[in-house]
């Protein structure tokens, strides 16, 4: 299909997220910016979450791990379905109950002002780095299979992806991007599905067919029993995809802005479980396009790409009927923008919240603050830009497993904190907790790239994010204090 015709439909598309923006931000103030004024259906929270948790990384890398990893994945899948009940029961009601904004408030009202600046600035790593990494992988697509074509240079269409995304998110925050990706989850879904169907009409296979088919060349194997130390051995996998989920979903603001936007704790929690149901059967139908992939793949006697993010893109653009390019694309852009979108809404709330403390000043008011906010949201957009270029010449390996590690470090600390203001009564203070903070993951890495030399061939997986939590919460557990009055 032409690529004219493709930058026609990405346009069209933009044009539809435009009128959302423009529709949900009438009469758009902070409040809705921050938490959509606490109006948000949860249905619509629930359903545009799934394309948020997804986003580019699972529509490219899980699908093309298949080969490698097999049905492997779905042992995380399991444990982000425990760690989204964690999130439902135990921090959901800590939010409403202290009706929050920011979620980092918690650690101010807990422990003060040091550990409060700790947490945010965690998260403003944490999601800097994991939101542009995810745009990155759907960038190179794009630029490959498009904008080359069309003579505009990588750098260039960085700039305007992130500008459309900019231009939609610069009023209405929280309040438009919650149906925005209700639209983009519906788009990301839907090339999954007819994908799939054409797959199997290529084959002339049915789904049982197909599925019967996946499973005899091997690539439903699911659990990995046998070697304990191994770093996809089952039980690691779980408990990893657990507190990865606690850790990126329930202690992250991009997350759980939207959920605390839900009008009361009752539909929040509704909204949580239903969407975690939702996602394990949407998972499970991307590794089954995965599956799908390869078998038509050797099926034709077509090569493996040397990446196997690159799987997906490589058929539906070069192999299958001209329509599943179409498709593919605009999937691919509806697993780009809920990347970007939440989290330059988050970043900026976050930054303006914490670092800033911009809903406490008195001594400005509004319209300097919406000065500020609007220069904080251009400025980490900026940011995205220049980190999206330095990842073009250093990032190699499969993306999925590059963002679920940098989370293990990042996170960490984050899980840490709010476990230790959870389930103890002691007192934190002092400069003393950014140290612990940062010196945690620091040790883990060390564990991390030398752990076979010192436990005797055992690999860090997942689980790495717990450990890194574990060793937070003993270090600040070493620096605190008895504190009779909590």
């Amino acid at each position: 299909m032409s690529p004219d015709i493709i930058l026609v439909c990405i346009a069209a598309y933009f044009l539809v997220l435009l009128f959302i923006a423009w529709y949900t931000s009438r009469n758009a103030n902070s409040e809705t910016f921050y938490r959509g004024n606490k109006q948000s259906p949860w249905y619509i929270v629930a359903y545009g979450m799934i394309g948020t948790s997804l986003s580019g990384v699972t529509f490219m890398s899980v699908p093309g791990e298949v080969f490698t990893k097999h049905f492997g994945y779905m042992q995380v899948v399991i444990g982000y379905f425990i760690g989204y009940f964690v999130v439902a029961f135990v921090l959901l009601p800590l939010y409403y109950r202290m009706n929050l904004t920011s979620i980092y408030s918690y650690l101010q009202n807990r422990f003060g002002n040091s550990a409060y600046k700790t947490g945010a600035s965690f998260f403003l790593l944490s999601r800097t780095l994991g939101a542009s990494i995810r745009i990155f992988l759907v960038m190179m697509v794009l630029q490959h299979f498009i904008m080359d074509a069309v003579g505009i240079p990588f750098a260039v269409s960085v700039c305007i992806i992130l500008l459309m995304i900019l231009l939609y998110t610069f009023n209405g925050g929280v309040k438009t991007i919650v149906w925005t990706d209700m639209l983009q989850t519906t788009g990301m879904i839907l090339a999954l599905l007819i994908t799939i169907f054409l797959i199997s009409g290529e084959m002339n296979f049915s789904f049982s067919q197909l599925f019967s088919s996946i499973h005899a060349a091997g690539f439903t194997q699911t659990f990995q029993l046998s070697d304990w130390k191994a770093d996809n051995f089952f039980l690691k996998q779980i408990l990893g995809g657990a507190f990865v989920t606690i850790a990126m979903t329930g202690l992250d603001q991009e997350m759980m802005q939207k959920n605390i936007s839900v009008r009361s704790l009752g539909e929040s929690k509704k909204n949580m479980i239903v969407f975690s149901v939702i996602l394990v059967f949407v998972n499970l139908l991307f590794l089954i396009l995965g599956g799908a992939l390869y078998v038509y793949m050797q099926q034709k006697g077509i090569s493996f790409p040397a990446k196997t993010d690159e799987t997906f893109s490589t058929v539906a653009l070069n192999y299958l009927p001209p329509i599943a390019g179409l498709i593919f694309i605009i999937g691919l852009v509806s697993a780009l923008f809920p990347s970007a979108d939440g989290a330059l809404t988050a970043l900026t709330s976050s930054f303006c919240i914490d670092i800033l403390g911009l809903k406490s000043r008195t001594d400005w008011d509004e319209q300097k603050k919406l000065l500020i906010r609007r220069s904080v949201h251009i400025s980490i957009t900026i940011l995205f830009v220049i980190l999206i270029l330095i990842y073009q010449k250093v990032i190699e390996a499969s993306i999925i497993s590059t963002i679920l590690r940098v989370a293990g470090y990042t996170y960490g600390p984050l899980l840490g904190l709010f476990a230790f203001g959870i389930f103890t009564k002691r007192k934190l203070t002092g400069i003393l907790i950014p140290v612990v903070c940062i010196a945690a993951p620091c040790i883990i890495y060390f564990l991390a790239m030398n752990s076979e030399k010192i436990f005797s061939g055992y690999k860090f997986g997942f689980e790495l994010l717990l450990v890194n939590g574990l060793l937070t919460f003993i270090g600040l557990y070493l620096i605190s204090k008895k504190n009779e009055a909590v």
